[in-house]
């Protein structure tokens, strides 16, 4: 009986220890991708009021950002990651009761993948086309079909950009390419 009793006394000691271990925290953080804008918002919200720290780090451990807030249980921070290398960083916040840490993945968003390039109807006609875009530079290039360069023009994008080519007096098949100054590039031959 004896054995028992201390069998009873060691599970009941377990179960309250479980329950303390698994007692959820009051201390939330959710990071968001702004639909790869390169825009990141970390929410923070806690039940009490602390100093919280957020620090942003590389994947070689290094601090590229770092911020304190004073005295606060909730806030909503946007982290601009455009001009960054792409790759793999850890977001961290810490407060007086917890640390969380989330992993994001950075990559950098190409500009060509907006452009288009398109053959008009009028013989020797392109069109290069952009849609919405905010001041990026891109590089046009534009190739005979011999793969001479016959055109060469850095252009900055701002909100919405269409420019008509005129290519009747080049000889072959033209090649377009448009280059980002990530070094994206997008090709188009016809």
């Amino acid at each position: 009986m004896n054995k028992k009793v201390m069998f009873g006394v060691l599970m009941l000691v377990f179960a309250t220890v479980t329950a303390i271990a698994e007692e959820p925290s009051t201390t939330k953080v959710v990071v968001i991708n702004q639909r790869n804008t390169g825009v990141f918002k970390v929410i923070y919200q806690a039940e009490q009021a602390s100093d919280v720290k957020l620090t942003i780090y590389n994947v070689n451990g290094t601090i590229v950002y770092q911020e304190r807030v004073s005295e606060t249980n909730g806030f909503s921070r946007p982290v601009n990651f455009k001009g960054m290398r792409h790759g793999v960083y850890t977001i961290e916040v810490a407060d007086n009761q917890s640390q969380r840490v989330h992993r994001i993945e950075y990559a950098n968003e190409s500009i060509v993948k907006n452009v288009h390039v398109a053959r008009i109807n009028e013989t020797g006609k392109y069109l290069v086309a952009a849609a919405d875009q905010h001041g990026e530079e891109v590089n046009v290039k534009i190739y005979d079909g011999m793969s001479n360069l016959v055109h060469n023009q850095n252009v900055v994008l701002t909100g919405n950009y269409a420019m008509v080519y005129n290519l009747k007096g080049v000889k072959g098949t033209p090649t377009f390419e448009v280059t980002d100054n990530t070094g994206n590039v997008k090709t188009v031959k016809y």
